[in-house]
């Protein structure tokens, strides 16, 4: 596939922009990728949006002494996190790991990657995409303290193990 702004170069990049309710797609070559960041970047920087969203939705608790928490393996302050959208180090996601957790799950709907899958998924793997779902699931009405909805799911994923022959320990964590 060509790229759709020069016309000349493979097209290694492939966005969709969303602009109201028109969906464009554009594949670009890696150069004008680099130009439409670049005026990405100027027009709206993803660290606004992240510093706009970590103060939008702030966790109970936070105070001064939150603010000036600071990761001990590179020195960034949590306040400075929240001007900038972005950490220093890879440590700064267990130090700030309180606060990051709800950022994460506004954004991107959760907090754990799940990853994507195949839109015709058949059979065995279906099965147990839809049971760690359910189990993901059950964990969240379980901490959310929501019982009844809880036994729901796990009547749910005990007829799935049951229909799919999998053993209520199969699954990543090796327990139920």
């Amino acid at each position: 596939m060509v790229c759709d702004v020069c016309s000349k170069n493979q097209a290694t990049v492939h966005l969709t922009e969303i602009i109201d309710d028109s969906m464009k797609e554009l594949h670009l070559c890696e150069e004008c990728a680099r130009q439409k960041s670049a005026q990405m970047d100027q027009q709206f920087g993803l660290a606004d949006l992240l510093a706009g969203l970590a103060e939008f939705g702030k966790p109970q608790g936070e105070d001064k002494n939150t603010l000036n928490m600071k990761c001990p393996n590179c020195g960034l302050a949590f306040k400075d996190f929240k001007k900038i959208g972005r950490l220093g180090c890879s440590e700064c996601y267990t130090s700030f790991r309180r606060y990051l957790g709800p950022l994460l799950k506004r954004i991107h709907g959760a907090n754990k990657h799940i990853g994507k899958s195949p839109a015709k998924i058949t059979g065995d793997l279906k099965e147990r995409i839809d049971i760690e779902d359910l189990r993901n699931k059950l964990q969240d009405a379980v901490e959310a303290e929501k019982f009844e909805e809880a036994a729901k799911l796990r009547d749910q994923i005990k007829e799935l193990e049951i229909k799919a022959k999998v053993s209520p320990i199969d699954n990543k964590e090796g327990k139920e």
